[in-house]
Order: structure tokens, then C-alpha cells, then sequence
């Protein structure tokens, strides 16, 4: 086989591996590292962990993890999570955070509508803790709260 068609046979397989989707790739050897991890440490019945390790746009590195042993979460009273879960229940509030994420720090950088509307979301994401006031005006999604929301949207897409 000649060296062009080699290269044309080569750059054709790397086209169709880049156009898989994660779930289509094939799997590496060792690629449930987490998993096995998590069960070394906490054997049946198991565990949850959320974890993340995030560099935003406005250059903040944020690593963050937490965990909880199932029976643990399962004896959590989870209505108690419903105002915080009923804060990210509006595509303007999800739509705020994703841009205080992406680098926006007032309230005209993120929000789109009237100033009142704007507001109103504002207030409901910082009462339940998705949001936090720096001064002089400015937002940001508090450091602690960054991996579990992103996890939240991550899972929501399951």
C-alpha cells in the first residue's frame, strides 16, 4: 500500500473515532476508575460521590469532592432539598448561572429581561445558596456549590 493511501486509509479511521460519542468509544482499560475506587472504599451497599476538579473562565481552579454512604442518603429526609432543587426549576435562573459561570459578574452581564425579572431570579438563587453577593454588585456561584451544580445539569442530561 502506497504512503497517500496509508495516510488517506489513517486520517479516515481518525474521522470516525472523532465522531463517536463517548458513549460509542470503546472502553480503556481502567476506564471505571472512580467506580473502582469508590468500592474499594466503601463496599456494599455502596456510596455516592460527587466530584470535580473545574478551572472556570474567569481562571478560578476549583476541586471539590463529597460523598455519602447509600443507606446515609436514603435515610436523608430528601423534601428538605426541594427549595434548593426548586431554585435551579426556572431556564432563567439555570440560564443566570451558566453565565456567572462563564464569567459574567453583574446582573446586566448575566441577565436578559427586565431589570425587576432579573432581580427577582437573583434573590431566589442566592436565598437557596446557588448564588452568592460579592459586592458592589456583583455575583458569583460560591465555590462549594460549582461541582454540584454542574453535576446536577450533567445527570439531568442522563
Amino acid at each position: 500500500m502506497k504512503l497517500a493511501d496509508r495516510v488517506a486509509a489513517l486520517e479516515a479511521r481518525v474521522t470516525a473515532l472523532e465522531g463517536r460519542s463517548a458513549a460509542e468509544a470503546p472502553a480503556a482499560e481502567g476506564e471505571l476508575w472512580v467506580l473502582e475506587g469508590l468500592r474499594a472504599r466503601h463496599p456494599e451497599p455502596g456510596a455516592v460521590v460527587l466530584a470535580g476538579s473545574v478551572r472556570l473562565p474567569d481562571d478560578r481552579a476549583l476541586e471539590w469532592q463529597e460523598g455519602l454512604e447509600t443507606q446515609a442518603l436514603l435515610d436523608r429526609d430528601w423534601a428538605e432539598t426541594a427549595d434548593l432543587l426548586g431554585a435551579l426549576g426556572h431556564p432563567v435562573r439555570l440560564a443566570l448561572l451558566q453565565r456567572f459561570l462563564g464569567g459574567a459578574t453583574t446582573a446586566a452581564e448575566a441577565g436578559t429581561g427586565t431589570t425587576g425579572q432579573i432581580y427577582h431570579h437573583l434573590r431566589q438563587l442566592v436565598a437557596a445558596g446557588w448564588l452568592r453577593s460579592v459586592g458592589g454588585g456583583r455575583y458569583e456561584v460560591p465555590p462549594q456549590r460549582v461541582v454540584p451544580l454542574m453535576s446536577i445539569v450533567m445527570g439531568a442530561h442522563r
